[in-house]
């Protein structure tokens, strides 16, 4: 049984090998980023434990990233926690948070996949708002995974992209003051310069962001950077979302790149 079922991974894995050569004569994505929606829903459809829907929804992060790597994504962004998330029950709320400093010690060790596959992490939000315990975990974690280059994956928590453009905004106005105060020369203050105080100044704009459970809305996330993005919209749950919505969202992005150039180019004047 063992034996046939690695015969059946290996078949996989040479299908989607041949797949994406395929998608590589089209255009790539160099950056998709995910709203990771509909865990609590997953669970509750199938009368799972409360919080296992989030363990298998990591599960599918970790393999949406090999899927991107293997494309030839090399930004890969997930929306993990909002701000607005914190206005949920207590206990809820704590239990993410448990989640969240569990698995990112886990992928601080040395045999994770981030490792394996030299992924760089990135935490994006308001890191003031998590408990000490767990900010000083999501620092460590980028501080290990820091010097890999082969992937970048940005996770976002306590993230609300309004709150993002107030800090940039407050970053690059302070910056500003102080040069007034050493008497620099240049003291505009233009797009560059906020935009380099971004939580995501770390990656460039995304060119796909993927909704699951059906929702057609942004919900406060990378509302800066998506102005020429790919929007797709899944009926699939978090955890229900595999290679073929990825090979969809990405024919999608093909079909429309002239188009999305086009608008590309308008944001950037």
């Amino acid at each position: 049984m063992e034996n046939e079922n690695s015969i059946t991974s290996r078949g996989r894995r040479f299908i989607a090998k041949c797949i994406f050569n395929v998608l590589r004569i089209g255009p790539i994505p160099n950056h998709i980023a995910f709203i990771m929606d509909g865990n609590r829903r997953f669970a509750k459809k199938r009368n799972m434990a409360e919080g296992v829907g989030h363990e298998v929804g990591f599960q599918t992060l970790k393999s949406m990233i090999v899927f991107c790597m293997d494309l030839g994504v090399k930004y890969v962004t997930a929306y993990a926690f909002s701000i607005d998330n914190f206005r949920r029950k207590p206990a809820e709320v704590q239990k993410l948070m448990d989640l969240m400093m569990e698995k990112m010690k886990h992928l601080t060790e040395d045999e994770s996949f981030v490792h394996q596959k030299q992924v760089r992490i990135h935490i994006a939000g308001n890191l003031e708002l998590l408990n000490p315990p767990l900010r000083d975990a999501a620092k460590r974690l980028m501080e290990v995974t820091a010097g890999y280059s082969k992937a970048v994956l940005t996770i976002c928590i306590a993230y609300t992209s309004s709150n993002e453009i107030v800090h940039a905004v407050r970053e690059s106005c302070e910056e500003k003051r102080n040069q007034i105060e050493d008497q620099t020369k240049d003291v505009s203050l233009d797009l560059l310069d906020i935009e380099k105080h971004m939580y995501m100044a770390i990656a460039p704009d995304p060119e796909i962001v993927i909704r699951t459970s059906g929702e057609n809305r942004l919900s406060n996330f990378l509302l800066w950077q998506s102005c020429s993005s790919q929007l797709v919209s899944t009926a699939a749950l978090w955890p229900g979302i595999g290679f073929w919505h990825l090979v969809c969202a990405v024919l999608d992005f093909q079909r429309n790149h002239i188009y999305l150039e086009k608008k590309k180019k308008q944001c950037n004047q």
